[in-house]
């Protein structure tokens, strides 16, 4: 998120320098760079709260005094007789419309409004979708804009049943999966709920009455929909990171005051509902616990200036949090609030001591080792991921202060991890893939217990060479590979079902998870017996490339070769060819034809760049290159290629 500096700075009368505020807002936790006094936030997904100017000021409040002077819309508004059926009252809890009815000028942008495209430049499109777009960047809350003549009441929240084609206000035809949370209007979507309104009820230059919509969505509800579908949203994302439920009038009355400084409102009418009573969160005071978390001696007094700064409410032995802080749940959050007051560089240090671990066991690190570098060895690829997974079971280990409030359980298994790494791969069209992690895991039985397991999930070709190309990955594949190297450990691989996975392949997935343990049999000579013939070496280390997110391409050329010492120098020629855009050459094909004394062999080259989509020109330019070079060798022909 970006904020001028000069907006911020508005707000606080002391004027503190750029650098001053940049400084509060380390302090505070809120990473960020500064390019031509625009401030480039990159907060964490806890504090949604401060994905605003209006945010920051707030958190800023700690340290200056603070003017959120934001005019709002104080007479009157008639009530709205609007139809709406909120069928999804669990994903959206709180909502509101306003509508507005102006008259045909509008004065030229002034003031805060005018700023906001010109400092961030920004592009404009229509009056009400920039005013939205102003308020969203203001209060943290988006709003959503309909040309009130092009939709017809009742307007429906409600899930899909099926699958059903939408039209995004950008154009973009998509296909909505079934139970995607909608607005719809005359059996119409309208709407894709917290992402991005339809192009049929989009206003325009032209608008002159608008229905404006002010929603709270479950965070859960609106989760990985932009990325699933590519729609870039800066509503989703902070609808994501959870807004404001009880803002919505404040919002809305602020949406027409600004209205109403550029236009002339002829009418105004309004509708509030609650479908479920929101929880104001309250926690104990205790300084004595505050003080015991952190290392301080602060009193009372100090305790409760620093959280009333930061909009907390002090009532008699309770902290009353702000319904805009949904990442505050217990003492530890508030603990950490006096602390980003204070600033964590000044508590005071203090010597303790960690006694020496002694349960450190050099044998089962080294097993670890040997079967990773065995699994390497056999084309696998380690992945490491978060031991922090969103959903738990009935023996899962909940936290009670995650770091992130989406990652709240340890993991008692690694499948889903696996599998989310394996869908991202396939995703990005890799077609061989074998991936496996060892890590801990962890359930609560009567106690809580861990183990360290192996976990391997495979999908896809066998491999990329001749002999393995045409051959899909199975159970038997995984269950021969442990019995030529383990025979004496029984394995359980499964498949998992792709039933309800977002994908359109239908290579089969091969799952196992087996504990270290059982291999504890083999040791440490066993290993340095297989693995002897292929030990890695500098020349052959592996080095960590970032993964494209632009699609790839590949081109497959089919070769004559008479002369076998010519085969060997094609393969070693096409095998070590060099181009930015090249990412991967293998063999696919091979065969010896002994009545022609001639050998076919098929090479794959696959085109990429982490830069942009390449292009047929792009391609064509290099298998051109590759082609002419080829040809250049002795014997070597391409069939078909004149």
């Amino acid at each position: 998120m970006k904020v001028a500096y000069k907006h911020l700075a508005n707000c606080i009368p002391s004027r503190p320098s750029i650098d001053d505020i940049s400084e509060k807002l380390f302090q505070l936790g809120h990473e960020h760079e500064v390019h031509n006094e625009i401030f480039d936030m990159d907060l964490t997904p806890n504090r949604g709260d401060c994905l605003s100017l209006n945010g920051l000021l707030r958190d800023l409040a700690a340290f200056y005094e603070v003017d959120i002077n934001n005019d709002i819309y104080s007479f009157n508004i008639n009530k709205l007789d609007i139809d709406f059926d909120n069928r999804a009252t669990s994903d959206c809890s709180h909502i509101s419309f306003l509508k507005i009815e102006i008259a045909e000028d509008v004065r030229p942008y002034k003031g805060f409004l005018r700023d906001y495209f010109k400092d961030l430049g920004h592009n404009k499109n229509n009056f009400f979708t920039d005013v939205s777009n102003y308020i969203s960047y203001e209060t943290g809350q988006p709003t959503h804009c309909y040309d009130a003549l092009k939709i017809l009441n009742p307007i429906i929240l409600h899930t899909l049943d099926t699958k059903q084609e939408f039209e995004t206000l950008l154009g973009t035809n998509i296909e909505l999966e079934k139970d995607s949370l909608v607005f719809s209007s005359n059996k119409k979507i309208i709407n894709f709920a917290g992402i991005m309104g339809s192009k049929d009820s989009a206003c325009s230059s032209d608008t002159r009455s608008v229905i404006v919509e002010c929603a709270y969505f479950n965070p859960e509800s609106i989760i990985g929909k932009s990325i699933k579908y590519n729609l870039k949203s800066d509503a989703s994302y902070k609808f994501e990171r959870g807004t404001d439920p009880l803002s919505h009038e404040t919002v809305l009355r602020r949406f027409l005051q600004i209205v109403s400084d550029h236009a002339r409102v002829e009418s105004s009418e309004i509708f509030f509902k609650n479908y479920q009573k929101h929880i104001i969160n309250e926690i104990p005071i205790s300084v004595e616990r505050a003080n015991k978390i952190l290392g301080t001696s602060l009193n009372k007094e100090e305790f409760s200036d620093h959280l009333k700064k930061l909009g907390f409410i002090l009532k008699t032995n309770k902290i009353i949090v702000p319904s805009y802080r949904r990442d505050i749940t217990n003492e530890n959050d508030i603990a950490e609030e006096i602390a980003r007051v204070i600033g964590y560089n000044n508590i005071s240090s203090k010597t303790f001591s960690i006694p020496k671990v002694e349960n450190f066991n050099q044998e089962d690190s080294d097993l670890e080792s040997n079967i990773k570098k065995l699994l390497i060895n056999q084309g696998f690829l380690e992945v490491i991921n978060n031991p922090f997974v969103a959903s738990g079971k009935t023996d899962s280990i909940k936290v009670d202060n995650p770091l992130d409030s989406n990652r709240q359980y340890l993991r008692n298994g690694l499948e889903t991890s696996l599998l989310d790494n394996l869908l991202y791969n396939e995703r990005r069209q890799k077609d061989s893939i074998k991936f496996f992690e060892i890590s801990n895991i962890y359930v609560k039985n009567q106690e809580i217990q861990n183990k360290k397991v192996l976990g391997i999930i495979c999908s896809g070709r066998v491999g990329k060479n001749y002999q393995e190309f045409s051959k899909k990955i199975d159970i038997k594949f995984l269950t021969n590979l442990f019995k030529e190297f383990f025979p004496e450990t029984k394995i359980e691989p499964y498949y998992l079902s792709r039933e309800n996975l977002d994908s359109k392949l239908d290579n089969r997935i091969v799952y196992l998870e087996i504990e270290l343990d059982a291999f504890k049999k083999y040791d440490i000579n066993y290993f340095e017996k297989l693995l002897e013939p292929t030990k890695l070496s500098k020349d052959n280390f592996i080095k960590y490339k970032p993964i494209s997110e632009y699609p790839s391409s590949f081109r497959d050329l089919s070769f004559s070769v008479k002369d076998v010492e010519k085969y060997y120098e094609l393969q070693e020629h096409l095998l070590n060819y060099k181009d930015e855009l090249l990412r991967e050459t293998f063999v696919f094909d091979y065969f010896i034809n002994k009545k022609n004394n001639e050998i076919k062999i098929g090479f794959r080259f696959i085109f990429q760049s982490n830069k942009c989509t390449v292009t047929e020109k792009n391609v064509n330019h290099v298998m051109n290159a590759i082609i002419e070079s080829s040809l250049q060798i002795d014997s070597v022909a391409l069939p078909g290629y004149k």
